[in-house]
């Protein structure tokens, strides 16, 4: 007998055994971290003092691992900046920096803590992860030594990143990676050279991750989803919501949906900065969401997930997003427009002037089209549909296509685009859709005190949002959120090559 006929029955033996042991579906758990904050400072602190600071908020972090544990979860996702917070230069944040190796080296902080010297911040998160058995995912910064004959290497000789790691049941290191798309003020990091696809196998699919500001870019997140196939995206943030297209829990929500996959949002919880709204969504929507603007705790949601998205009975069919808007012709009344302001970018708008009706406003190449039928809309609350096709950013420009049915915060249209939280119209129905240059488009639906509607809407094959049977709740917005990402200006590294 061949040695490899020999090795036969052991394969297929294995491979039994790791199908059994594969699930359908898995508990994750994402955690929603009010941040102990260092004092601000431009100078460095004492390395025991900042391992004191990060050592607090792992106290609250692990007992929010435990308890996730307890409760049966497989994963546990926690926010980026969650262990030290956001308050540094690029001086001050070096205390707080451990060297992170490449998990190829196949190692166990827990077990082996001596191995690349002193690491106590991932010595702690592989142990939180070995002892409740777990899979553990957190965000901190890593540090790297550079040659001055680098061109790249910054003066003071090393690099510093926005850095995930993932440990697994066991406590290995098997995921890191450096966020490619730093937000403006994240002056104390640098990029990485190039950017990283980094995913990994677990018994209960295929995972990949990236952090907050990466969401909006190609790479690394068209990447990973189109690309590497991943069933699950790990997604630590520190989000500021934004009103009213890009509040956590909404945008997040309609990413998922839209790239079809599976989105652990742990986000940093911090109402002085907007940020709060962490969540659990599946291409079908929202499977578990908090969004709290009004304390300052923390907070742990768990949810069961489809393993395989791809394979559920109930996973969303590919929509053409153009598909029915470039079928018909363009509605009259299409010189009634004005122009409107949100977040620095000009819309056109329409004001909805009837009870019911349908509209169209262009912009661009982009043409928007609403059916409507309001049930109870008051004196003094206006609607309108809006535009929108171009660039939008400061250091790095991307491309949106918008289309939304849009509550204005008072009768003056001039208002119209600046953020709201409440209204209290409800619609019998709305059929939103628009002549969109991409395949990539985000479908919200927001409704008054920032809530989701799931299973309130469905999005057609042919890109109409539709409302299933009218909105239980007033509305605020309905919301197709497109993404142009060949039209994106260049990262900033390939603008400095």
């Amino acid at each position: 007998m061949l040695p490899s006929q020999a090795l036969l029955p052991a394969v297929v033996f294995a491979l039994t055994a790791l199908r059994a042991l594969a699930s359908d579906t898995f508990l994750a758990a994402v955690y929603e971290h009010a941040v102990i904050l260092p004092p601000a400072t431009q100078e460095p602190v004492p390395p025991s003092d900042a391992l004191a600071l990060m050592n607090k908020n792992m106290d609250v972090l692990e007992g929010a691992i435990k308890e996730a544990a307890q409760q049966g979860a497989h994963i546990i996702v926690t926010p980026e900046d969650g262990i030290y917070g956001w308050q540094f230069t690029r001086e001050s944040i070096y205390p707080y920096l451990e060297d992170i190796p490449d998990p190829v080296v196949n190692w166990i902080p827990c077990t082996d803590p001596s191995r690349f010297g002193p690491r106590p911040v991932q010595q702690r998160l592989s142990c939180m992860a070995r002892n409740n058995s777990i899979y553990v995912v957190a965000n901190i910064g890593d540090k790297k030594p550079c040659d001055s004959s680098d061109p790249s290497c910054p003066r003071d000789g090393r690099y510093q990143y926005n850095t995930d790691v993932v440990f697994d049941a066991q406590g290995k290191l098997v995921a890191r990676y450096h966020k490619y798309n730093l937000f403006r003020s994240e002056t104390q990091f640098d990029y990485p050279k190039e950017p990283e696809a980094v995913t990994f196998e677990t018994p209960f699919g295929k995972f990949g991750i990236f952090t907050c500001f990466d969401i909006l870019f190609y790479e690394p997140a068209v990447v990973l989803v189109s690309k590497m196939q991943v069933d699950t995206v790990l997604f630590p943030t520190a989000w500021m919501n934004v009103l009213p297209f890009l509040t956590a829990i909404e945008f997040h929500s309609a990413w998922a949906m839209g790239m079809r996959v599976n989105l652990l949002l742990a986000n940093t919880h911090n109402t002085t900065k907007a940020m709060t709204g962490d969540g659990l969504f599946t291409p079908e929507g929202p499977a578990a969401y908090h969004y709290d603007s009004d304390t300052e705790e923390g907070r742990l949601l768990l949810a069961e997930l489809s393993a395989h998205p791809r394979l559920s009975p109930t996973y969303p069919p590919a929509i053409n997003w153009s598909l029915y808007a470039t079928s018909i012709k363009k509605f009259p009344g299409e010189n009634d427009t004005f122009s409107g302001t949100v977040r620095k970018d000009i819309f056109t708008f329409r004001e909805l002037r009837h009870k019911d009706g349908n509209y169209t406003v262009c912009q661009g190449d982009l043409c928007c089209h609403l059916v409507y039928q309001l049930s109870n809309k008051t004196r003094d609350e206006i609607y309108v549909l809006g535009a929108f096709d171009g660039l939008h950013g400061s250091l790095i420009k991307y491309h949106w296509q918008i289309c939304t049915l849009l509550k204005c915060p008072s009768t003056n249209l001039s208002t119209c685009g600046q953020p709201v939280e409440t209204a209290q119209t409800k619609f019998e129905m709305f059929s939103l859709s628009g002549t969109f240059g991409t395949s990539y488009v985000f479908p919200e639906v927001l409704y008054s005190g920032v809530q989701l509607a799931p299973g309130e809407f469905e999005v057609l094959r042919d890109g109409r949002l539709k409302s299933k049977h009218g909105t239980s709740k007033p509305l605020v917005t309905a919301t197709l959120f497109g993404r142009l990402y060949e039209k994106d200006q260049p990262h900033p590294l390939r603008i400095s090559l």
